[in-house]
């Protein structure tokens, strides 16, 4: 069964790290573009962070303080989250995509192949 799982969503103070993953079941994740989008309380879902073999991609409100990236054996992309503030506290979740295009076009354009989500809660 192909899927995608996330983890490593929690309960995190401001200006705390948390790195979330995104593991690919039936399948390596070298061949496609990936991207980590969130969906906070009452709003709708926003890109945050997409990788493709053209490079990466951060939405201005992320950028300096998270990082994309890919493990060596191409079934795991990461989103390392520092600097976290309440504004991030969302439901994210990870996405694949064919690889085409750049990595803003993978955050903005719409996708079928989804994770269940993990949710990430900033507050003191």
């Amino acid at each position: 069964q192909l899927q995608l799982v996330e983890s490593g969503g929690g309960l995190v103070k401001p200006g705390g790290s948390l790195r979330l993953s995104c593991k690919a079941s039936g399948f390596t994740l070298d061949y496609y573009a990936i991207g980590w989008f969130r969906q906070a309380p009452g709003k709708g879902r926003e890109g945050v962070s997409c990788i493709t073999s053209l490079g990466t991609y951060y939405t201005n409100s992320v950028l300096g303080r998270f990082t994309i990236s890919r493990d060596n054996a191409g079934d795991t992309v990461y989103l390392q989250m520092n600097s976290l503030k309440p504004e991030d506290t969302a439901v994210y979740y990870c996405a694949r995509d064919v690889d085409l295009g750049t990595p803003e076009a993978m955050c903005t354009r719409e996708h079928s192949d989804w994770g269940q989500g993990t949710q990430v809660t900033v507050s003191s």
